[in-house]
């Protein structure tokens, strides 16, 4: 297919895939002439893939190259490009060196040796841990970490091995890592979703009782209900 085709199938206007190719996000088109070029499924399948990383999972442009050269390159494990993806999701601006800080530090350590997980203390998913935990001591809800830090360790263990049994349905390598990368970036933003759902159930179970909630979204009384009211 030329580049009008592709850019029809995807969704992606011609300039924006000529920019991603110049980015190296994209691999080029086979020549068939000097000023036209064909393109395959391959890229097909690699746009959608960009354009989820960066409209669902919010990656740069840089932090998405850094993810796909992990896809492109067999030598990488499974496990090692779980951990690329991993740190270029993390946040890269650290809260300051303070008190809060050194205990956070050693509640995440704490967490990490006491649910028995196989996590080396330099992956940066220890370090975002920190930094909000540290946030939470700053706020004076340091409590929340005696009453949910566990829980919540719990329930991610659950969604990891949902996640982990995901990617090993994959044979090909090419499916195997696309599932890895999809897992990690957008499993965050469907985690995430969900959790702000069942938060606004929960919600309006304690703090509404005595109203009737119907599916689509309003109550019997009649007044609309959204998450904050």
């Amino acid at each position: 297919m030329r580049v009008g085709e592709l850019s029809r199938r995807t969704g992606v206007s011609v300039p924006t895939i000529k920019y991603y190719v110049r980015e190296g996000l994209l691999h080029a088109g086979e020549l068939s002439s000097p000023n036209q070029a064909r393109y395959d499924e391959s890229h097909v399948r690699r746009l959608r893939l960009v354009r989820a990383l960066m409209d669902v999972g919010g990656l740069s442009v840089a932090a998405i190259r850094d993810v796909l050269d992990a896809v492109d390159d067999p030598g990488r494990s499974v496990h090692d490009l779980l951990g690329a993806a991993h740190g270029r999701i993390a946040p890269r601006e650290a809260g300051p060196d303070d008190a809060a800080r050194d205990v956070a530090d050693r509640q995440a350590v704490e967490l990490i040796a006491r649910r028995g997980w196989l996590v080396d203390a330099g992956n940066p998913a220890v370090r975002s841990l920190a930094d909000a935990l540290a946030a939470l001591v700053r706020l004076g809800h340091e409590r929340f970490t005696e009453v949910s830090l566990d829980t919540y360790a719990e329930a991610a263990e659950r969604v990891a091995a949902v996640d982990v049994a995901y990617v090993a349905r994959e044979v090909a390598r090419e499916d195997l890592v696309e599932s890895t990368v999809v897992g990690t970036v957008l499993g965050d933003a469907v985690l995430t979703a969900l959790r702000r759902l069942a938060q606004v159930d929960a919600s309006a179970r304690m703090y509404e009782s005595g109203r009737t909630y119907e599916s689509g979204g309003t109550y019997e009384s009649g007044r609309t209900y959204e998450s904050g009211e």
